[in-house]
């Protein structure tokens, strides 16, 4: 990678840190399927109280994909959910230590914290709920820091 295209990827990850933060929903649309089928054209969202937030330009410049020549960021492969693998990847990417648990703040499911390793916890009986979610546990893998959603 050359010193400017390191540097135009800083700056998209700078700029998608100041938008976003672990426990947000990244949506997804799915804008074109090639004939074959082994490519997709997926734009990526993040919805604001005063309209969505077009996210694919810095997405794309962050984890160094294709942008697709109308829109969205042009993704090669199949048999899996492509809109899923860009959000995990785009998190991995900010995060890449990972980052500090966001808690439970309520019943429903959107307000707790999204990192895959929650769930492992209810095995063990001796790991109580205020344990399973505590706000200072820190979760090693950055990719579930986001959610992911389709439009």
């Amino acid at each position: 990678m050359s010193k400017k295209a390191m540097q135009e990827r800083d700056e998209a990850i700078a700029q998608l840190k100041k938008f976003l933060k672990p426990g947000d929903t990244i949506y997804t649309v799915l804008r074109h399927v090639s004939k074959s089928g082994m490519s997709r054209d997926i734009d990526l969202y993040l919805m604001l109280a005063d309209g969505p937030l077009y996210l694919s330009g810095y997405a794309a410049t962050a984890l160094g994909e294709r942008r697709a020549p109308d829109q969205g960021i042009r993704v090669g492969g199949c048999g899996m959910d492509m809109g899923f693998h860009l959000v995990y990847n785009l998190s991995r990417t900010l995060w890449p230590e990972g980052f500090t648990c966001i808690g439970r703040s309520g019943q429903v499911w959107g307000s707790w914290c999204p990192a895959n390793d929650h769930s492992h916890d209810r095995y063990h009986e001796e790991v109580t709920e205020a344990m399973r979610y505590a706000p200072d546990r820190f979760h090693k893998d950055g990719g579930y820091a986001l959610r992911h959603h389709w439009i």
